[in-house]
């Protein structure tokens, strides 16, 4: 091997190692700094599981028949879908999900159950 080829390839291993030298470092100090971009997949979870029952509660304590109700909530925006007996509660379930802290908008997909 010619020795300008050597040093060539020795070069490229060189910025390799730097590169990933690097990269692990801005990691290891956002770590330790304890501050993240994004929060990760199991509290984002939990966030919106906690949202959910809450949403599940309110209407609950609202007086509207949640048992043929599901909610997903998902970063602050909450869906409703199921049934509910009469329609005057599909437009009060809506109202009560807005009205929960932490819900930035409602997807209202509720139906009048057949009777």
């Amino acid at each position: 091997m010619k020795p300008v080829d050597f040093l060539k390839a020795l070069g490229g291993v060189v910025c390799v190692v730097v590169a990933c030298n690097a990269y692990a470092q801005s990691s290891d100090a956002m770590a330790a700094s304890g501050t993240m971009a994004a929060p990760s997949a199991q509290s984002a979870k939990k966030v919106n599981r906690s949202l959910g029952l809450a949403v599940r509660k309110a209407l609950a304590k609202s007086s509207v028949d949640v048992s043929s109700i599901a909610v997903r909530a998902r970063s602050g925006a909450v869906t409703l879908t199921g049934s509910v007996p009469d329609a005057s509660q599909i437009e009060k379930a809506g109202t009560v999900a807005k009205g929960v802290a932490g819900v930035t908008s409602v997807s209202n997909k509720l139906t009048v159950q057949a009777q």
